[in-house]
């Protein structure tokens, strides 16, 4: 079996919309390292399931997305000591993932298990210091705004580049 081919554990995220995700994705080609800067912008939703799950997965983003985009607002820069990301608020994309994650409930690695902080990386594995200063640059301009949800996206991760396993898009 070719490395392609062998099972791979999954990611799921949440997809931007156009105009929302050609920003982010912008914002990270300037700030990540290169070296680093593997993947475009992005917003985990699941950082690890079982590679069996793929077809479960791929029903279940594609029933979810039967209905409306979720809601969701870029809130606040966020520092995260060696890095900076934006804070996504959505009580109605938490809520699509606390249903995915009472599905798979025995499954999730202790990360998934935990309640996480929605969030697009802009800058990670920087020096503090260089974190901070960027930090403090977005926050000068930064004003909380909508930002839209277009889909839900599962991925396969074998240690680069994520492989796109499927896409599900909103319909409502």
């Amino acid at each position: 079996m070719s490395a392609a081919a062998a099972p791979a554990p999954i990611i799921v995220t949440a997809l931007m919309g156009a105009a929302d995700f050609a920003w982010a994705d912008g914002l990270r080609r300037a700030h990540f390292p290169p070296e680093r800067n593997w993947l475009p912008a992005h917003i985990t939703l699941f950082h690890h399931l079982p590679p069996s799950l793929l077809d479960e997965v791929a029903a279940r983003l594609k029933r979810l997305c039967a209905g409306p985009p979720p809601p969701a607002r870029l809130a606040e820069v966020m520092l995260l000591g060696r890095g900076v990301a934006l804070r996504v608020e959505s009580p109605a994309l938490m809520a699509l993932r606390e249903e995915l994650a009472d599905a798979f409930a025995g499954l999730l690695t202790p990360q998934d298990q935990a309640r996480p902080r929605l969030h697009i990386t802009v800058q990670n594995k920087v020096a503090p210091d260089a974190a901070k200063a960027l930090a403090q640059a977005l926050r000068r301009d930064f004003r909380p705004r909508p930002l839209a949800i277009a889909g839900l996206a599962a991925w396969h991760y074998r240690g680069g580049p994520w492989e796109p396993a499927m896409t599900a898009m909103f319909r409502g």
